[in-house]
């Protein structure tokens, strides 16, 4: 077999792993081992493991990701998620669908303390659903719009799939965190409207509104001053150039860990639970890491990615019609994988093909970040999107009384807007940068 078929034959056998629910780190280190071995002998694979797992997992930059995740933990396990749903929701209560979008934008609030999709929407859920469904809105409308709002975990820092993308391509993390603000900004925007637009199409969807008065909002607001302060501290500080986000990181896990105590919402149960939840995901990711590693360098040697660069080079199209597909590309990919192993799989290979194209005259930098961004708004998609869709498995978990085809229905409003903010920020990279580049 030629070096491109074993490529290919690599590439196919991990996705069939897994199709098959085979875990993601070893669908892929398992193709790529026996990849490697059939292109390269069994005694050059033992060496590239030797220093490639140390070499991988010993990176001081990648330290952030389980400092994050812990700060994120300690939130999830001190309540802070019922306080910021309250709030939003004594806010928005005063419209029709006003619950709903207090669950996005609670979403949204808390994952830019959680940076995990996941947590974010299982943990807004608990408190939100069940709210939702007492007062009258439909299962279709509630599951959508709290599945949907939680996808933005992986855009809103701190994401661990940002800071991924950003350690992948050698990219300051303090500006990636940057450029995903208005994207974010633009999705929340898109889904409070979507809401809008459903409740009054449909108006059996969600109950009249019910307005909390001012004592209300303001009882509910004197509840949400520890996630201000992390936000401030931590990002205030990363952003103002203090510290780095790593040093932000740790800081943010003492500050969180100290509110959730004086709150008397941390004990020793929680706290042990914060650690192991951190530890177990930490290391899944890690695991993740090793074995996109080793597919990747089976694939180099192969010669796949230099072969489908030379050809994308070839084809004499549009720079604009080329990214649109590798757009698709990833929402089909997003099918059968996660947002973690989408770009870990992904980056190494398509990143210089992007970076060897011109876009719109960006310089390479820019073209990063934007790049990065474009990225991780397909993954936002992927979370939702039929037939698999991350977020939708989360909220049926939870929501057991509502079919997942209901779900499905559900996120479609949803999906239109994220597909007509995917157009613009690819047409108008200065969305993206324009906050970068006012504050660096």
């Amino acid at each position: 077999m030629s070096t491109m078929g074993i490529g290919l034959t690599m590439f196919c056998g991990m996705l069939v792993l897994m199709a098959v629910r085979v875990p993601i780190a070893i669908a892929m280190f398992v193709p790529g081992a026996i990849g490697y071995t059939a292109l390269a002998g069994w005694l050059p694979l033992m060496a590239h493991l030797k220093g490639a797992v140390y070499g991988r997992v010993s990176v001081y930059d990648l330290s952030v990701i389980p400092l994050f995740m812990l700060m994120g933990a300690f939130a999830v396990q001190g309540g802070l998620s019922k306080a910021l749903f309250e709030f939003a929701n004594a806010l928005l209560g005063r419209f029709k669908g006003g619950m709903a979008m207090a669950g996005v934008l609670a979403c949204a609030a808390f994952g830019s303390i959680s940076g995990s999709t996941v947590a974010t929407t299982a943990t807004i859920a608990q408190v939100a659903y069940p709210e939702m469904r007492r007062i009258g809105y439909s299962g279709r409308l509630a599951t959508a719009a709290l599945a949907t709002g939680g996808t933005m975990g992986v855009l809103l820092p701190p994401s661990v799939t940002l800071m991924v993308y950003a350690i992948l391509t050698e990219q300051n993390i303090t500006k990636m965190f940057l450029a995903a603000y208005v994207p974010a900004l633009l999705a929340a925007v898109g889904y409070l409207i979507a809401i809008a637009v459903v409740v009054r199409v449909w108006p059996d969807q969600a109950p009249d509104a019910t307005p909390a008065s001012a004592t209300e909002v303001l009882r509910a607001a004197s509840r949400v001053w520890p996630i201000l302060t992390i936000f401030l501290v931590v990002f205030g500080g990363i952003y103002g150039g203090v510290f780095t986000a790593t040093e932000g990181a740790a800081i943010g896990n003492v500050l969180t860990f100290v509110i959730t105590v004086l709150r008397g919402d941390m004990d020793r149960q929680r706290l042990g639970a914060a650690i192991r939840t951190t530890a177990q995901t930490s290391g899944m990711i890690f695991l993740i890491f090793i074995g996109a590693d080793m597919i990747n360098a089976a694939l180099a040697l192969s010669q796949l990615p230099a072969q489908l660069a030379d050809l994308v080079g070839h084809l004499q199209l549009s720079p604009l019609v080329i990214m649109a597909g590798v757009m698709v590309f990833y929402v089909l990919l997003g099918c059968v994988m996660d947002e973690m192993s989408m770009i870990l799989l992904t980056v190494p290979t398509l990143f210089p093909v992007i970076m060897g194209m011109d876009f719109f005259g960006l310089a390479p930098a820019d073209k990063a970040l934007w790049f990065g961004i474009l990225i991780l708004t397909v993954c936002e998609i992927g979370m939702i999107f039929p037939p698999v869709g991350l977020n939708v498995y989360i909220m049926n978990g939870l929501a057991k009384d509502v079919p997942m085809t209901e779900t499905y229905k559900g996120v479609v409003p949803f999906l239109v807007t994220d597909f007509i903010r995917l157009g613009l920020l690819i047409g108008f990279p200065v969305i993206t940068l324009w906050l970068v580049k006012a504050l660096t």
